[in-house]
């Protein structure tokens, strides 16, 4: 049950504590006053007494319908009813114990318990009265049905409150394990960015230096030990993005400050081998500082792109153009490779010797970048006319 609706329910229960007590007071009061010397002034009395310590006895006994709490409630309707027969006027003490009986029954049973309440206290009033006064015969009743009427209406609405809240609580609960499952997923696939990025490009760069230093090593010792060389550069580059990579920090290229045009035109002159040629163009000035989360993405996707180039495209010539205009940055990546065509998927050569799980994540990587800053990519190609690449990403307004 929700703190709110403690604090109702205890606010009422204790009105109708003390509404029982003031009543059964002036009822005594009332009877010691008109018959202070009749017959029946020690019984009235002593049921006063018993029925106000059975009374007291109530909240120990907690509300649910437990065999000792109808126990209670029967001595307690009993007491009350000897009390009316001998003076009538302790009818008035039956609206608490309306409460009473609804609090602690459930309403099949409590409205006929209600219901013999009233009964007995219009009974005895006319008994009193002597004649059918109708204030006496259909007053009652109508007290007795608007209380019962609120009281099982406020129940039932706490009942539906409560199960608001339940369902709530459920789906705040369910809603909080989502967003970690999806945040789960989510670094998961920023890990896989990473390494595909940083890691596994250089692994590759590496390898394919390495197989060519190994068919070149009897016939061209010398262009063999460069290819070594290259690949150990790689290799050493590769370990300080692990590293970095392990600490959070941004790529390597941009560690050492010069700004995203340093870091392409490094990452540029690495790609550059003497069958490609890989060259850096700007249009614009970009905005200094740039945000550190778009550098990092424009970084990493023109190190995505240019590894497909070096994989899959066979070509001689790629260019990097960044161009900065005043709501966006835009950065393409073209070349004169064999080309495909976009809408048609396609496993190039060199992938397809590659184990499945280690393919197909350059293009999604790319997409996934871009979609967290609300970039768009486009690519435009064809067989043999080479591929465009072109990433936007919009800038906030200076």
């Amino acid at each position: 049950m929700a703190e709110p609706e403690r604090d109702d329910t205890r606010a009422l229960t204790v009105v109708m504590h003390t509404a029982f007590f003031v009543l059964l007071s002036a009822s005594v009061a009332r009877y010691l006053a008109r018959h202070a010397g009749g017959p029946h002034t020690p019984w009235v009395i002593a049921l006063s007494a018993l029925l106000a310590a059975l009374y007291v006895l109530g909240p120990a006994l907690g509300t649910r319908p437990a065999p000792r709490r109808l126990a209670w409630l029967g001595l307690v309707v009993a007491a009350w009813a000897f009390l009316v027969v001998l003076a009538p006027s302790f009818a008035w003490c039956a609206v608490p114990l309306f409460y009473t009986g609804l609090r602690t029954l459930p309403p099949r049973a409590a409205i006929p318990l209600v219901a013999l309440l009233t009964a007995l206290a219009v009974a005895t009033q006319l008994g009193l009265a002597g004649w059918p006064d109708p204030n006496v015969l259909l007053a009652p009743p109508a007290v007795a049905a608007v209380a019962t009427t609120v009281f099982v209406v406020m129940q039932r609405q706490a009942a539906r409150q409560q199960a608001l809240i339940d369902d709530l609580v459920r789906t705040r609960r369910e809603l909080a394990a989502t967003e970690r499952r999806e945040g789960t997923l989510a670094e998961r696939e920023r890990l896989a960015r990473e390494i595909h990025d940083a890691l596994a490009q250089g692994l590759s760069s590496q390898r394919m230096l390495l197989q060519a230093a190994d068919r070149l090593w009897d016939t061209a010792p010398g262009t063999a030990r460069d290819h070594v060389r290259t690949a150990a550069a790689i290799a050493e580059r590769s370990l300080a993005e692990a590293r970095r990579f392990v600490h959070d920090l941004t790529p390597a290229d941009l560690a050492g400050g010069g700004g995203l045009l340093r870091a392409l035109r490094a990452v540029a002159e690495r790609e550059t081998t003497p069958a490609l040629t890989v060259r850096v163009h700007t249009e614009g000035s970009p905005p200094v500082p740039l945000a550190a989360p778009v550098e990092s993405a424009l970084l990493r996707i023109a190190q995505g792109a240019l590894a497909n180039v070096r994989e899959h495209a066979a070509a001689t010539t790629a260019t990097l153009t960044l161009t900065c205009l005043d709501d966006q940055i835009v950065l393409d990546v073209t070349d004169d490779g064999r080309g495909f065509d976009p809408r048609t998927p396609r496993t190039p050569p060199a992938a397809a010797a590659a184990p499945a799980d280690a393919r197909g994540h350059g293009l999604p990587a790319i997409r996934a970048r871009l979609r967290q800053l609300g970039g768009t990519l486009t690519i435009e190609s064809a067989p043999g006319e080479g591929t465009a690449l072109s990433a936007a990403i919009p800038l906030e307004p200076r």
